[in-house]
Parts: structure tokens; C-alpha cells; sequence
């Protein structure tokens, strides 16, 4: 190749880095934020291998997963491959593929227990070391829910406790100076208005934590004020609301809009829709139908709480990937639980649609939509492309929050 075509392909090639980036920055400093739950169990942890086998990854129950009845739509098998989310030049393909599609977030689970962090290398190796992530953001939802093994779950049989979600105090401490010190000060981690969002998964395992409300809400105050002392105007804590909260050593149910308000947190969103949403039909529930409800359920969240409430789109539901393929299978309880079907591209479109207008007319400020999600393949709610759907479900995104704002 001449000097002459090497410089031109220099130069192209710079022209299309920087309409790209041009793009992400003004998709970022848009009317929305669209913020992606990512699932980073796809990756060899040592944890896993030591339990699991030498190189294991959830990719194993994706592969094995069966047909459950007729039509049942299984297994998914992905466009890209089994990549590895720990290895930076698969995540930079994961990261330019969001970040077209009008995804400005990601936001990880991220799992920290008294013995210390797990699966973190999908963030950390991966996303954090990827040469294109200035593309997009990322942050943190902390996954303290318990870590049954479920990987796969055999009905009849009790799953196993391995990483309780509650914490100890001191753990909480060295946690934060650790999220602070890693990611917080990373030039790509989320903020809104200038402040770290993170978020909270399991808010019972969180009271628990600490014995009551009162030392939580000090746990949170805390946390926020290591996070001005290093230099962030203050902190977004978010906190993802579902199931029943109780009193540590008692019966008494917390009103969520009450515990909210007492711990001091700044917003509310979902993880998915049927932690909202009762799959009342076996083995199957129509993707429209679920929607309804949950978006009646968005509504009421939306005048309840003192906070704003971010609302969430959920792509689908099919949790058997997580059962033993060659038990018998039933509605015995997660993941043996009903699936959502109908949940096409067009479907997906639809929902996105309804939650622009719902940000409209309930969001004042910043407009954020979480979405679940980039790669829960074995719960069957995924944007990354397959080989049936390819990029429909992307292409959704950007018809909907790219395309009509250009």
C-alpha cells in the first residue's frame, strides 16, 4: 500500500471514530439516559471454577438448555459467539454495538461479599481496559441478594446458601472506599448531575446488614460523605424496590415509600418487570399483557415515593436455561417459573414507546430509563444480539430515542 492510501485510510478511519463518538456525546447529553443492567457471569471466575470446573462460565446452561413444551423457543444461541466479557476486545465490540444503539449505561451487577468482591473481572478486566469505553458509561448496581446454586437448580432439591447477601458493618466501610477509589474516579463511571449513581439491589439484605433503620440511613451517610471528601459533588444512591422489606428481629412490613425516605436515598427504579408482575398463567404469559401491569404498577411507584422513580422496560422472561435439563419441569418456583412469550423486537418497541411517554409526563428533571437487559440469557431478558432476532432488539433502542431526535 502506497503512503498515499495508508494516510487516507488514516484519515477515514479517524473520521469514522470521531462521527461515532460525536454521536455517543450527543445521545449522552440528550432528553434521556438509557442505562442497561449488565449480568457478568459469562467470564471464568475463580469462585466458579473452583465450585464448577476449570473455565466454567453461564454459558454452559445456555448451550444445554432444551425445549420445555411445543414452540418453546430454546436454546438461544448467540450472533457474536460465546465471548469472554473479561477479555477488553469482546467487551469493545459489547461496548460499540450499545453505545450506536443510543445505550448510554451500563450498569453492572456487581457482587461484593464479607470474603470480597466476585465476578468482577467482567467490569474490571473487561469493560474498564476496553479501548472504546469512553463510548459509553457504566455503574453499579450492588447485587447483595444471596447466592443460591441454581446453576443449574434441580426441583425437589434445596439450594444451596454459598454467599450470604448480608454484610457486617466493617465490610460495608472497606466496600465503599473500594468503589470509590476503583470506580467512582474511573473518567467513564456515571453521574448524574455531576453526582456516582450506584445502586442497591436487595434492601432487606441492606437492613439487615446493620440492625436497623438508623444505622443504615448512618451507612448511607457515611458513603456519601467519603464520596464529596473525594472530590464528587455528592452521591446518587438508587434503590432498586421490590418484594416485602421487614424489621431486623421482627414481623412488621416496611412501607418501601416509608424506608426510602428514612434511609435517605436519592432515587427508585426496577430490576425487571415481574418483580412486579404475578405470572398467573403456566407455562405461558403474553409480553403485552405483562406490560400493562407493570406500567400501572410504574404509575403508582411514580406518586408514592419523594424521590423520582426511574422507569424500567424488562425484554422478556425464561428462566429455564437455569433448571436441570433433564428434570422434570413445572411451575415449582424460580427459576422453575412461567415464560413470557410474544416479546418480539416490535413488542419490545412498543414498551420502549410507552416508557418515553411515561418519562414525559412523570420525570421533570433527568429522564432514565433502565433496561433489563444486556445478557441475562439464562432469565431470557437480553439485547445482545442472536441468530434469530440479530440486532432487533438494539435497533429498537435507536429507532426509538436515536433516530427520532435527530
Amino acid at each position: 500500500m502506497s503512503r498515499k492510501n495508508i494516510v487516507l485510510t488514516m484519515f477515514l478511519l479517524l473520521c469514522v471514530s470521531t462521527s461515532v463518538y460525536s454521536q455517543q456525546k450527543k445521545i449522552s447529553n440528550g432528553k434521556y439516559q438509557i442505562a442497561v443492567y449488565y449480568f457478568p457471569d459469562y467470564h471464568v471466575d475463580k469462585r466458579n471454577e473452583a465450585y464448577r470446573g476449570k473455565n466454567w462460565t453461564e454459558w454452559e446452561l445456555v448451550k444445554k438448555a432444551k425445549p420445555r413444551f411445543e414452540g418453546h423457543h430454546q436454546p438461544k444461541v448467540p450472533l457474536w459467539g460465546y465471548t469472554d466479557e473479561a477479555n477488553p476486545v469482546d467487551m469493545a465490540q459489547k461496548i460499540q454495538a450499545a453505545s450506536t444503539h443510543g445505550i448510554n449505561a451500563f450498569i453492572f451487577d456487581w457482587y461484593y461479599y464479607n470474603d470480597g468482591p466476585f465476578l468482577q473481572r467482567g467490569l474490571e478486566d473487561g469493560f474498564m481496559k476496553a479501548k472504546n469505553n469512553r463510548l459509553m458509561k457504566f455503574s453499579l448496581m450492588w447485587a447483595n441478594h444471596d447466592w443460591l446454586d441454581l446453576h443449574p437448580s434441580t426441583h425437589g432439591q434445596a439450594q444451596k446458601l454459598m454467599y450470604p447477601g448480608k454484610i457486617t458493618p466493617e465490610t460495608w466501610d472497606k466496600m465503599t472506599d473500594y468503589i470509590i477509589t476503583k470506580y467512582f474516579k474511573h473518567p467513564s463511571y456515571w453521574k448524574i448531575d455531576g453526582c456516582p449513581y450506584f445502586s442497591i439491589y436487595d434492601l432487606g439484605n441492606f437492613l439487615n446488614s446493620f440492625g436497623s433503620q438508623e444505622a443504615a440511613a448512618r451507612a448511607i451517610a457515611d458513603f456519601r460523605a467519603k464520596t464529596k471528601k473525594a472530590g464528587f459533588k455528592d452521591l446518587n444512591i438508587n434503590a432498586v424496590v421490590w418484594g416485602n422489606t421487614i424489621l431486623p428481629g421482627e414481623k412488621t412490613i416496611i412501607s418501601p415509600d416509608v424506608l426510602i425516605k428514612n434511609l435517605g436515598f436519592n432515587s427508585v427504579t426496577d430490576y425487571v418487570w415481574i418483580h412486579h408482575v404475578v405470572l398467573s398463567n403456566f407455562p405461558t404469559n403474553a409480553y403485552d399483557s405483562v406490560k400493562n401491569v407493570y406500567f400501572k404498577y410504574a404509575l403508582s411507584a411514580s406518586e408514592k415515593f419523594n424521590v423520582p422513580y426511574y422507569p424500567n422496560v424488562s425484554m422478556g422472561w425464561d428462566s429455564s436455561p437455569r433448571t436441570n435439563q433433564e428434570n422434570s419441569w413445572g411451575n415449582f418456583g424460580y427459576p422453575y417459573t412461567p415464560i413470557i412469550i410474544g416479546n418480539t423486537p416490535m413488542a419490545f418497541k412498543n414498551a420502549l414507546i410507552e416508557a418515553k411517554d411515561f418519562m414525559d409526563n412523570h420525570l421533570t428533571k433527568t429522564k432514565i430509563l433502565t433496561i433489563n437487559s444486556w445478557n441475562e440469557w439464562t432469565e431470557g431478558s437480553y439485547l445482545e444480539p442472536d441468530t434469530s432476532n440479530k440486532f432487533g432488539y438494539l435497533e429498537a433502542i435507536k429507532q426509538v430515542f436515536v433516530d427520532k431526535q435527530e
